[in-house]
């Protein structure tokens, strides 16, 4: 089996899961300040960016997924590395944690706890913005340089898409269009839902502003794991990394026990209580 990735750093290792369609470049704004304390390792999912489909098919669901992905750790030495992921990444970060296979998962806007209205919405989104991009490649490179067209392109995924520079944006678009899994793994989400309960540490963020799987989904992942920490991320969309890679990557860090949580900001009150009372100045004598 064949996994194109990127590693970068040293330290406990930490795997980087990208979404269905994309790929492993999605995590480059945050792959630095990761590599600061983990060593990463940033994977194209069989049949996505540069893996291609195995030699055997693509996985037939998350069970499937997650064997072949725990068979990829194995051989490349990866003895229950940290993982995080985003949408169906975060599903497989997630199913990960439940096998046993990971020694923590961050999840940003993970698959599985959808309806099944929800989740075929969600393949109707992407699967219209796959169709736009069998525009012939010159078009989607010259369009790509209008920066309004970049935007509207990726506002679905993103709550901020012109941060995403224009390189990559002609990238990502050719990639969702040559992801020969893409189909394979839309058709296996047929019936899937999360009902694991992971031993390890498990954060579950939101994007506030996530136009594929809405926020609202979160309460249900606060059902069913409560456990877990469950974070709202204000200002993010689908992809948080682009809209504010800060952000994710010090929650990914303190999922992984590598950072601190941020101090929480004192409240009125307590900023009373903390501020003295003047010192009168001493009386001059005359």
């Amino acid at each position: 089996m064949q996994i194109n990735h990127v590693r970068r750093g040293a330290g406990e290792p930490l795997v980087l899961i990208h979404g269905i369609g994309h790929r492993l470049q999605a995590w480059l704004p945050v792959l630095d300040k990761l590599a600061a304390a983990h060593e990463v390792i940033a994977i194209d999912l069989p049949g996505f960016g540069e893996s291609p489909v195995p030699p055997g098919g693509m996985p037939r669901g998350m069970p499937a997924t997650v064997a072949m992905i725990a068979e990829y750790f194995a051989a490349e030495g990866l003895d229950r590395p940290h993982v995080a992921g985003y949408s169906l990444g975060g599903a497989i970060s997630l199913e990960l944690a439940v096998a046993g296979h990971a020694r923590s998962a961050t999840a940003f806007s993970p698959a599985g706890f959808f309806t099944e209205a929800e989740r075929r919405r969600t393949l109707a989104t992407l699967n219209i913005m796959r169709a736009s991009t069998y525009l012939p490649a010159g078009l989607i490179r010259q369009s790509m340089r209008i920066a309004a067209f970049r935007a509207f392109c990726y506002a679905p995924l993103l709550a901020h898409p012109r941060r995403l520079d224009y390189q990559r944006a002609v990238e990502d678009a050719l990639a969702l269009r040559r992801g020969r899994g893409f189909r394979a793994v839309a058709r296996s989400s047929r019936g899937y839902r999360f009902a694991g309960t992971p031993a390890v540490p498990v954060t579950i963020a939101w994007g506030a502003k996530d136009r594929i799987l809405p926020p609202h989904q979160a309460e249900r992942a606060r059902q069913l794991l409560p456990e877990a920490r469950h974070v709202a991320l204000p200002g993010c969309g689908h992809v948080p990394m682009t809209d504010d890679p800060d952000l994710v990557a010090d929650l990914i860090l303190q999922t992984t026990g590598h950072a601190r949580p941020a101090a929480p900001a004192p409240t009125p009150e307590a900023e009373q209580v903390a501020t003295p009372e003047p010192t009168p100045a001493p009386e001059t004598p005359a």
